[in-house]
């Protein structure tokens, strides 16, 4: 679990503004309203630019270098990760940015314009360079920045500023599942690889398939200073898992969504797909959740707390509500088997990944900690997630 280090005999986490700076940067920079990447320190002279620079003297020598606008469409019933280069002069002012609407399912195409607001960035780890990774939320065009109605981000950080005192942090562990030519990597032609039982945590040419990708998103993530916490291979095979965190409320769902980007261009690389369907193959094979990890302040610090806000999550209309937010595919993921319990019923334990919500055993022995909620599918909004549980917790816990 991502929370391990985190959790149990330490203190707890520090309070993390809505835009979560990088930790590399966080020895020498202050967080800002808007996390921006640190450009590295050489120069590539094929880069230059001669125009009018900040002066505005003709011929001034200025720095150039590529920022991917990274944003999520309003496709349904799930969306789709877009994005697009700006060449800029340089990162500490990301500017904002326009795109076609009519073409992302955000817009009609007599009204079609929609913005990209920057709201969190860091080293583009593929291109290398100076080059950057930006994030963006999308806003209308009415010179507001008023939230599309596709930006799950908004309401996030509303609720995780409402309730940042209680210091909500977040793991979460992204499961996903590489395809390639329509069937999981590494699945025979015709037929099926050998039962479940050898592929978690698998080691081997037979027992493993797509180790390659996964070491080089890894390290991709890691290049771009993302809080990647670990990866392992999982119950089926083709099928792996990444973790980030422990982060704070919005901070999470912003690296979910860059590593996701991320995990999709390396995959795309290789020439293979990274699916994360809730059900990727029917029968008896495990799905594909994204177990989320949530702890406060008072969490960290009694267990009284961590059973408050399992009890949060059960309580009346809370399961229907967040089961309706947690991504597609509940009723044929959630049955019961598998690890699981039924997408239609809740109950919470110790040790217990049959449950709605674990609770981790060295949590129950140290009086103190985390839960996991382990309803939420691979294909889930973390944003939608995040905003969730933290709305759902924190008020019982105020």
């Amino acid at each position: 679990s991502p929370f391990s280090k985190h959790v149990g005999s330490g203190s707890g986490s520090p309070a993390m503004g809505p835009s979560f700076t990088l930790r590399s940067q966080l020895e020498n920079v202050q967080e800002t309203g808007i996390a921006v990447g640190l450009s590295s320190t050489g120069l590539a002279g094929d880069r230059l630019r001669n125009h009018a620079g900040p002066t505005g003297r003709p011929g001034e020598t200025t720095m150039a270098i590529r920022a991917e606008y990274i944003w999520i469409d309003g496709t349904e019933p799930l969306p789709y990760v877009r994005s697009k280069t700006k060449i800029i002069d340089d990162s500490e002012n990301l500017p904002i940015w326009g795109f076609d609407g009519s073409s992302t399912n955000q817009a009609p195409g007599d009204n079609s314009d929609c913005v990209l607001r920057p709201v969190f960035s860091c080293p583009d780890p593929i291109r290398g360079g100076d080059d950057v990774l930006v994030l963006c939320d999308v806003c209308l065009p009415d010179g507001e920045m008023t939230p599309h109605p596709s930006n799950s981000r908004a309401a996030c950080v509303e609720v995780y500023e409402k309730y940042a005192d209680q210091e909500p942090v977040f793991g979460i562990e992204q499961e996903y599942t590489f395809f390639l030519e329509g069937r999981p990597l590494g699945w025979p032609v015709e037929g099926y690889p050998a039962p479940q039982g050898p592929y978690y945590c698998g080691v081997g040419a037979i027992e493993i398939a797509g180790r390659d990708i996964v070491e080089a998103h890894t390290k991709a993530c890691m290049d771009a200073g993302l809080a990647i916490s670990g990866t392992n291979a999982e119950v089926m095979l083709g099928q792996w898992e990444f973790q980030i965190g422990p982060v704070n409320t919005v901070a999470a769902a912003d690296q979910v969504w860059m590593a996701r980007y991320l995990l999709y261009r390396v995959a795309e690389n290789f020439g293979v797909d990274a699916s994360v369907a809730a059900k990727p193959i029917k029968g008896d094979w495990n799905g594909a959740g994204a177990h989320t990890n949530f702890s406060t302040n008072a969490m960290r610090e009694g267990y009284d707390a961590v059973i408050t806000a399992c009890e949060a999550l059960g309580a009346e209309g809370k399961p229907a509500e967040h089961i309706a937010g947690y991504g597609l595919g509940s009723e044929e993921r959630l049955t019961g088997a598998h690890e699981t319990q039924r997408y239609d019923q809740f109950n919470y334990g110790v040790s217990d990944r049959g449950a709605s919500v674990r609770i981790p055993w060295q949590v129950h022995l140290d009086q103190k900690g985390y839960i996991e909620d382990r309803r939420p599918n691979a294909n889930m909004d973390p944003y939608v997630v995040t905003r969730l549980i933290t709305n759902t917790c924190c008020e019982a816990l105020a």
